[in-house]
């Protein structure tokens, strides 16, 4: 049997110009790092595409595997299983037949070969008809089908060697984690924020956790939880470490002299204010929510220009045009949804009036905070944060 490879496609990073090679090397250090538990010999950059090279004897169940956990990764268009072998049209033909039979069941296909270096006398048409043959003789019973066949077997031959591929899966896309900066984004154990956390991770950005906590005044629970979807994002790269901050006592203070419309306001902007210190220790460049506009009291769109007010930094919202069942589909893909629905109390649901103001007037607003020391708060807030680091192929910790 021939070795067996995972050839990871991209489509993004391919339209990067001169800056391509930096994106490719960034994907490339990500795989070897999160690949670390799976029987992989070497990943190399070859013709446009990385190709993962996994260690003899191993089975097909776990090359599929392999090529599933590649498939999650940030940057990654597509994952195919399939083979290196010799570049001879016989060791080809046998490689196709081996990486049909893996792709079954099926009932149409078709080859598409292309050949990178025209010193291997066979051109990419006849290749796709000598191959076309060899596997309808081995597959008496299957039809050649050139437009939407059920399988597309794909021959790629190179320099020194061929690979043959028929099972595909599509991947996440995007760009490599840790392509385009850093951002501290706030993470509360609910539905919204993890989501937003990855769609950063998957343009590129390094994440910093930052969560609120409504502890001492209600339990930790929540920060069990963040752990938690912590746990799932690091699978993927997708978190480099979390900030938990004890938020609790600073909104009894709030909630004792604040008019009860603006205390979500207020909680929020000090919330702002301790990320924001937070994200330039972290050298981050922005602060993330998950806010969706209209969604709730707090993100109307009064409401978060009154609240972005309170800091310098850019404010990024990658849910602000999703609605609520967008985002839980979002979750269940990201394997998140499930943790996010456990009951826990936080700082989201601590003190909050009966009736919220949905359009502040930012004159009321700073007029209420006066009252605080908001300033001292945020930096007692950033200083005494608790910080959990995790699996990143950027901090080279491992879990």
């Amino acid at each position: 049997m021939y070795q067996r490879v995972v050839l990871v496609h991209y489509h993004e990073i391919g339209l990067k110009g001169k800056n391509r090679g930096s994106f490719e090397q960034r994907l490339l250090a990500n795989l070897r790092f999160l690949l670390g538990d799976f029987p992989v010999v070497d990943i190399h950059r070859i013709s446009g595409r990385l190709v993962v090279f996994l260690k003899e004897g191993c089975d097909l169940a776990l090359a599929c595997a392999c090529e599933e956990a590649i498939a999650r990764i940030p940057g990654v268009a597509r994952a195919s299983c399939g083979f290196k072998c010799p570049r001879t049209m016989d060791d080809i033909g046998r490689a196709a037949i081996a990486a049909a039979a893996e792709a079954e069941p099926f009932a149409t296909f078709k080859v598409q070969a292309r050949r990178n270096h025209t010193d291997f006398e066979v051109d990419s048409m006849q290749m796709n008809r000598d191959i076309g043959g060899v596997l309808c003789e081995a597959y008496p019973e299957k039809q050649v089908r050139m437009k939407a066949p059920d399988v597309q077997v794909d021959v790629e031959v190179i320099q020194n060697s061929a690979f043959v591929y028929a099972k595909s899966i599509p991947g996440i896309g995007g760009l490599p984690v840790g392509s385009s900066g850093r951002v501290a984004c706030l993470l509360s154990s609910g539905i919204d924020s993890p989501v937003a956390l990855w769609r950063m991770a998957r343009r590129g950005a390094v994440c910093i956790g930052v969560h609120f906590s409504g502890a001492p005044v209600v339990s930790d629970a929540s920060e069990y939880l963040v752990d938690d979807i912590a746990q799932v994002l690091q699978e993927t790269g997708c978190i480099l470490k979390v900030h938990t901050c004890a938020l609790g006592d600073y909104q009894r203070e709030i909630s004792v002299l604040a008019p009860p419309p603006l205390r979500v306001i207020l909680y929020r902007r000090l919330m702002f204010k301790a990320t924001e210190r937070i994200a330039r220790a972290e050298h981050a460049r922005a602060l993330v929510t998950g806010e969706s506009l209209g969604q709730v009291a707090s993100q109307t769109l009064a409401n978060i220009a009154a609240t972005d007010q309170a800091v310098d930094m850019p404010v990024l919202r990658p849910l602000i045009g999703t609605d609520k069942q967008e985002i839980i589909a979002a979750a269940q893909e990201l394997g998140t949804f499930e943790i996010s629905s456990q009951d826990a109390p936080d700082c989201c649901t601590l003190f909050m009036p009966r009736a919220p103001e949905t359009h502040a007037k930012l004159d009321a607003v700073l007029e209420a905070e006066s009252a605080y020391p908001v300033d001292e708060w945020a930096e007692a807030l950033a200083h005494d944060a608790i910080v959990r680091e995790y699996a990143s192929p950027l901090s080279k910790k491992r879990s």
